[in-house]
């Protein structure tokens, strides 16, 4: 019976350790990232002034970041840090809406400390967004969760702000060729996004909840292509239900004020370079999120982005050295802010490493 009892024992203590050992691989994990994206956003700054300063066509547009106004460029900051708190209670409301990560003594706000994370050691991982999804949902698999669990509820996240993207197309599209909101009047500029936007919307929902019942069907004869469509079909309903139920508020909300801060800290930073004239924002909000097409390039440092959102830029008529000077001010503030948040969230959950409890009851259909 003694010896029952100690080998019983010594269960808890090596599952203890086994569970340190992952989480102190989390840490680690997201250190590297970390470390990998300060590197890489000092390459940036060096690679970008070099560019703008050897060509000589773009030497305009480095005078304008030279003397950008620091008062717009704070402005541009706080507004930044706004708009990552937005993604960070998005990110709590759907990732982990049971609040797992702040239970057993771990402390409170250890979702914002991890989705913090997420966001700072995603930066400037090729890939766009998606490196960053990548980076937190390693983190919660090493802290406990069920690797199906992140992969879902992750993916459900990067939905509703795509869809939200979108949506925003949409209705700025549609405005700006009714002549509702100031600015491009070419349909080809307002209208066309609009409608492709629109269609992809609807085609991704009818696909979605047509093929959901054929791949339930048949798992094993093209098991990749049931799990893809079963989780886009889940991606649907529970976006869905986020957009039509009171219970989705705090997602959504956080999910505007990520997308609208962001485009807002855009249409400072034509201010802070003293374009003149200034784009409308509405403008700004159609060069955003067609030009961030450009950041699912495979590319550091965001550049797929900057390219993406100078050329529409320039389609939608602003000057060029202007657009490249206020794009690179944005693309940097944009880097720097997650990249500082995510350190010290790192710092702080250095110290609390301990895994999420066994058993702890999570349900991958509470997304809602």
């Amino acid at each position: 019976m003694i010896a029952d009892g100690a080998a019983e024992a010594l269960v808890p203590s090596e599952r203890e350790r086994a569970h340190g050992h992952r989480s102190r691989r989390a840490l680690s994990y997201a250190r590297s990232h970390l470390r990998r994206s300060a590197l890489q956003l000092v390459g940036y700054v060096v690679v970008a002034y070099l560019v703008l300063k050897l060509i000589p066509a773009l030497e305009q547009a480095l005078n304008s970041l030279q003397h950008a106004g620091w008062q717009w460029v704070l402005a541009a900051v706080v507004l930044e840090i706004f708009s990552e708190m937005g993604f960070v209670v998005s990110w709590g409301a759907i990732v982990d809406p049971e609040n797992l990560l702040s239970r057993d003594g771990r402390g409170q706000r250890m979702d914002t400390r991890v989705a913090w994370a997420q966001l700072g050691g995603g930066t400037l991982v090729p890939g766009g967004s998606w490196g960053g999804v990548g980076v937190g949902a390693w983190i919660l698999h090493q802290f406990g969760m069920p690797t199906k669990l992140v992969a879902e509820r992750e993916f459900n996240l990067s939905f509703l702000n795509t869809a939200i993207d979108a949506l925003a197309l949409v209705f700025v599209g549609l405005a700006l060729a009714a002549g509702i909101l100031p600015g491009e009047r070419d349909l080809s500029l307002t209208l066309l996004p609009a409608a492709l936007a629109a269609a992809a919307m609807a085609t991704v929902v009818l696909v979605a909840h047509r093929a959901a019942p054929g791949a339930r069907r048949k798992p094993v004869k093209h098991a990749r292509i049931a799990v893809v469509t079963a989780t886009l079909s889940e991606a649907v309903v529970n976006t869905q239900r986020l957009l039509l139920h009171r219970g989705g508020s705090r997602a959504i909300l956080g999910a505007l004020a990520y997308l609208a801060l962001d485009v807002l800290v855009l249409w400072i930073a034509f201010l802070a370079v003293h374009a003149h004239p200034v784009p409308g924002f509405a403008v700004v909000v159609m060069a955003y999120i067609i030009g961030a097409l450009g950041g699912s390039i495979p590319l550091p440092a965001g550049i797929g982005t900057i390219g993406g959102m100078v050329g529409v830029f320039i389609l939608y008529g602003v000057a060029r050295d202007p657009a490249i000077a206020a794009v690179l001010l944005y693309q940097a503030i944009g880097l720097i802010v997650p990249l500082v948040g995510g350190g010290i969230a790192y710092a702080v959950l250095r110290r609390r490493v301990e895994p999420l409890p066994a058993g702890a009851g999570v349900s991958s259909a509470s997304n809602g």
